[in-house]
């Protein structure tokens, strides 16, 4: 097995930050206790092919974000696609996070959470809200765009493919 890689999972408060590395934990049948917390939450996931260590941070933590940027190989940004009202600050989040020298080679996977709620943006709707096409062609960062819900299941199995093999490309 190749060396323990490190994954930040981002994003605002409430998107469903810690409930996803729960339900990862689930799939791949990591039996260690998570509580809901407010700050962070560390697990490794062993994979097929490797080991990657997870660290959720939370939302309200967004200041001291870049303390743990260095040594990370790969980011899960989540933006919870329900909240119309929190479009904005994660934009700028991301754009925070995209920009931070010590990510510049780092994988980014983008995330769009909630997909089961009612009041859901559609995903073409997100993109554009959040000019995710110009966001990918400035950025030095491979990113992959996703959408799911934690809540449900639905896409968890890509967010995990993708962990395998981020660092394939």
């Amino acid at each position: 097995m190749a060396k323990n890689e490190t994954c930040l999972i981002l994003g605002a408060t409430g998107v469903g930050k810690t409930l996803l590395l729960k339900r990862l934990q689930n799939i791949l049948y990591v039996r260690i206790y998570l509580p809901v917390q407010v700050g962070t939450n560390l697990t490794d996931l062993t994979l097929k092919k490797k080991s990657v260590t997870v660290r959720e941070l939370g939302g309200c933590m967004g200041p001291i974000w870049p303390s743990y940027f260095n040594d990370c190989s790969s980011v899960i940004f989540i933006v919870d696609s329900a909240n119309i009202a929190q479009v904005s600050s994660s934009c700028v989040q991301l754009l925070s996070v995209l920009s931070a020298e010590p990510l510049r080679s780092a994988s980014v996977l983008i995330l769009f959470n909630k997909r089961d709620m009612p009041s859901t943006m559609s995903l073409t709707e997100m993109r554009s809200l959040f000019r995710m096409d110009d966001i990918v062609a400035s950025a030095p960062q491979s990113i992959t765009i996703l959408e799911g819900s934690a809540h449900t299941g639905q896409g968890l199995q890509e967010v995990l493919n993708w962990l395998e093999h981020f660092s394939d490309s």
